[in-house]
């Protein structure tokens, strides 16, 4: 009978157990399986980490003080059947995504529990068979669940660092054996993946052209790309730059040897792990001091992030912009409506083309100069590039206006949020003549800065909306201060507990015609 109870035990124990690990395997792989970030974030959601019902089988210890086993299994059966059945299937932006690291992470997490089951029964069977530590570890192990898989993650890392750097010889190999391929190489703190797709666009009007694709835009990312995607026929690779620290950018040159570095702007984003606005510059501008000889910059002259710093690599460097001054590319003649964009593109020799476009907003007009920069650069004449730009499509969830839904419009800027590029898109809105509203949890990992960055961002959207709907209570305080010191009605806006109460609210208030901006939507670390 015993022998039973402890088999229905460890199915019971074991079922619960592989649900927490794999939300926490689901939580290491949104912070990039790196143990730190998880560490960051577990002291800032102890209550996701530990959750009360972990600690609920601690109960089934108690019989075992008076000697009974037999109570102790049962309690520990129904404790854990019952924990199975309150778990509840959370609805995730982002789902776990079960690649051949996350199936190495799972092997490695079974052997550790395995162990523990091991090590309980064999310290249990030399104690008058009490079952203490079988059932004490097993509670124990399935608490501190994340730090079993973090252990795994660190068992792992010597392997994982074999195998990708397997891939990356790999991928080198590639690109060493196309001699005549040219690589762009597009970084800034916002709009690489806008740039990078109307690049794509521009260039594939003339030449065959592999682009990352997504957000594939780290080192890994983009080995990937080269092994599975870049064949021999392609003249020209676009490979989009991100960086959350220093020589992030610096890795990924010394693979795809690019010719061309666009610069699109640099600002501050991911301040919890660059620190400094000085260490975002120099990080951004390794992709220009890593060009070569014959390479070329293009950097965008309205940003002053990028102007103020002092460029060692003096290559051949084009400038592109709106109001500077010297440019080799300038937009001139700009118009917006809720159809798009039109403005002039005139060329540092003289010559000129209308630009017809149905990207939202001036940061876009930046992003398309330096798309037709690189294509001048490569021969392609001004018309024939217009006419890839104005048959281009929204990135989505960059700015992307959706078509209307009874009273609704959506305009979609929710894959990320930066201090820049959320002025910039609620400058859009602005322009906007129906309702006004905006949907936002705010800005994140903006480090020592992000409380008055979000409050000022509250304080420029009371300026511009008619309702303001944030997501989160404890995530949008900083806004919500920022809405008080501006004095906005608090009948105009409102906080909601996530997004699906933010969109019932949505269409509680859209009684007229309006158009909603969705500002940024947190990946499912964020979730309070």
């Amino acid at each position: 009978m015993i022998s039973l109870l402890i088999l229905l035990f460890i199915i019971a124990w074991g079922y619960y157990t592989l649900r927490l690990v794999k939300r926490s395997t689901h939580m290491l792989q949104l912070n990039s399986y790196r143990n730190e970030r998880i560490w960051k974030w577990m002291k800032e959601h102890q209550d996701r980490v530990f959750p009360i019902r972990s600690f609920w089988p601690l109960l089934a210890l108690l019989p075992l003080f008076a000697g009974n086993v037999w109570l102790a299994l049962t309690i520990g059966i129904i404790l854990y059947g019952f924990n199975v059945l309150m778990m509840q299937e959370t609805t995730e932006k982002k789902k776990l995504v079960v690649t051949k690291r996350v199936r190495r992470l799972f092997i490695t997490v079974t052997l550790l529990y395995a162990a523990v089951i091991i090590i309980g029964l064999s310290l249990s069977a030399g104690i008058d068979g009490s079952y203490f530590w079988l059932i004490a570890l097993a509670i124990l192990t399935n608490i501190f669940v994340y730090f079993m898989v973090m252990t795994a993650n660190l068992i792992n890392m010597p392997i994982e660092r074999q195998i990708n750097q397997h891939f990356f010889n790999d991928a080198e190999r590639i690109i060493k054996e196309m001699p005549n391929l040219e690589t762009v190489g597009v970084t800034g703190s916002y709009g690489k993946t806008s740039t990078k797709h109307v690049l794509e666009a521009v260039l594939s009007s003339q030449f065959n052209v592999l682009m990352t694709p997504e957000s594939y835009n780290t080192r890994m990312g983009i080995t990937l790309t080269i092994r599975n995607m870049l064949k021999p026929y392609h003249e020209i690779f676009i490979a989009e730059m991100g960086a959350k620290q220093e020589h992030d950018i610096q890795a990924v040159c010394d693979l795809v040897h690019q010719k061309y570095g666009i610069i699109t702007a640099i600002g501050e984003q991911h301040l919890e792990t660059f620190k400094t606005l000085d260490t975002i510059k120099k990080t951004k501008f390794e992709i220009v001091e890593s060009l070569p000889n014959d390479g070329t910059a293009f950097l965008n002259k309205d940003d002053e992030n990028i102007m103020s710093y002092k460029q060692r690599n003096q290559v051949r460097t084009m400038y592109y912009g709106i109001d500077a001054e010297d440019l080799h590319f300038r937009a001139e003649n700009i118009a917006f409506s809720s159809k798009g964009s039109t403005f002039t593109i005139m060329k540092y020799d003289g010559s000129s083309v209308d630009v017809e476009t149905k990207l939202l907003g001036r940061h876009n007009i930046y992003n398309i100069l330096a798309a037709v920069a690189i294509g001048s650069e490569k021969g392609i004449p001004l018309e024939k590039m217009a006419r890839a730009v104005k048959k281009l499509q929204p990135v989505e969830h960059r700015l992307e206006l959706k078509k209307p839904q009874g009273n609704i419009t959506i305009i979609d800027d929710a894959f990320n949020s930066n201090p820049v590029g959320s002025r910039m898109a609620l400058e859009v809105l602005g322009q906007m003549p129906e309702y006004k509203m905006l949907i936002t949890p705010g800005m994140i990992e903006l480090g020592d800065k992000e409380y008055d960055l979000n409050k000022a961002f509250a304080e420029y959207a009371a300026d511009v909306c008619d309702f303001i709907i944030l997501v989160g209570k404890k995530q949008t305080k900083p806004m919500q201060d920022g809405l008080l010191e501006k004095e906005f009605p608090e009948e105009k806006y409102y906080v909601a507990a996530d997004l699906q109460d933010a969109l019932n609210k949505m269409h509680e208030k859209a009684v007229q015609k309006s158009i909603v901006l969705l500002e940024n939507d947190l990946p499912d670390t964020f979730n309070e």
